[in-house]
């Protein structure tokens, strides 16, 4: 039984007929980014699946054989800007057009021990921004081509922080030099660094008809989070019952992605924070979530902070 302020696509949004568009998901091969492309491809689009395990990906892929639609599978890796940019080149060469960037696939670093990237970034910085947003500018010309394209970016509510704590991304210590390290803090500025850089896109491509949006999917049943030593494995396991009843299912996750990349209300709202409903907001008001919501983190609405973020992330990435 679902959660009683679950929200959920409308039905006609659900059966448009997407048969000739093409979509890109990042880690579609599991969690919310499976249910997604299980959906697209139901109504007929095809389907790019950007994943780090092509294996994992090839095995659920062979469950599509019925659907509408088609799938391909190109290997990406998040932590590794060599591995985006060849991502790209690959993509460029099969495809003249995309309908819909989903940058579903994300991290979390579950030990409080600070890791990098293949590039020396913070690697939760690193993946869940870095490495989208090197895709992402990569792909923007495809995109703004396409006519009525969109972009999701997913965040998390985290982001949001409490009254007491409201996380912003520090652009001038991203790697934890000079501050102590803390694997929830990184998460949580690494998800304000999506909302910022989908409300900077939306002003940058205005004029171009491509609609951004950030989005907090709920509380998912999946494999996040699953990668910690084995006293946190067991935790996770033994908590997955008593939080059955307050969190999503996969399917339920992704109602927000396909609302963000097919509902025609969307395109209202570029650049907004769409989020599904989470006990775990911090701000009572926040809870039932909305499509879309305003941020109760003030930081993740700073336009002159989202313009520096995109700035900085350009000489990271080597693109100026």
């Amino acid at each position: 039984m679902s959660h009683k302020h679950m929200i959920w696509c409308d039905k006609d949004t659900l059966n448009k007929d997407l048969t000739g568009k093409t979509y890109l998901v990042t880690g579609a091969n599991s969690g919310v980014g499976l249910e997604t492309t299980r959906q697209l491809i139901n109504q007929g689009a095809h389907v790019v699946m950007a994943c780090r395990r092509v294996d994992a990906a090839k095995e659920v892929a062979a469950s599509f054989y019925y659907l509408k639609g088609s799938y391909d599978i190109i290997e990406l890796d998040l932590a590794n800007l060599w591995s985006v940019r060849k991502f790209v080149s690959l993509f460029l060469q099969k495809y003249q057009s995309l309908d819909g960037l989903m940058c579903n696939a994300g991290m979390v670093v579950m030990e409080n021990r600070i890791q990098y990237t293949e590039d020396g970034f913070e690697k939760t910085f690193g993946v869940n921004f870095l490495g989208h947003f090197l895709l992402t500018e990569l792909l923007l010309d495809t995109l703004k081509n396409t006519h009525g394209s969109r972009i999701g970016i997913l965040s998390s509510v985290v982001h949001a922080g409490s009254s007491k704590q409201r996380y912003k991304v520090h652009l001038n210590d991203l790697n934890f030099i000079n501050r102590k390290y803390n694997n929830f803090a990184a998460y949580g500025e690494a998800k304000v660094a999506t909302v910022q850089y989908a409300m900077e896109l939306a002003e940058r491509l205005k004029e171009h008809n491509v609609t951004t949006a950030s989005i907090h999917p709920g509380w998912a049943r999946s494999n996040f989070g699953s990668g910690g030593n084995f006293f946190v494995r067991t935790l996770m396991t033994l908590a997955k019952p008593l939080t059955k009843s307050i969190s999503n299912s996969n399917w339920e996750s992704a109602q927000t992605s396909l609302h963000v990349l097919l509902s025609d209300d969307v395109p209202k709202h570029s650049g907004a924070y769409f989020s599904q409903h989470s006990v775990l907001y911090r701000d009572k008001e926040c809870k039932k979530g909305g499509w879309p919501m305003e941020s109760p983190n003030p930081n993740a609405s700073d336009m002159k902070a989202a313009q520096k973020l995109v700035e900085k992330s350009y000489k990271l990435v080597g693109l100026k």
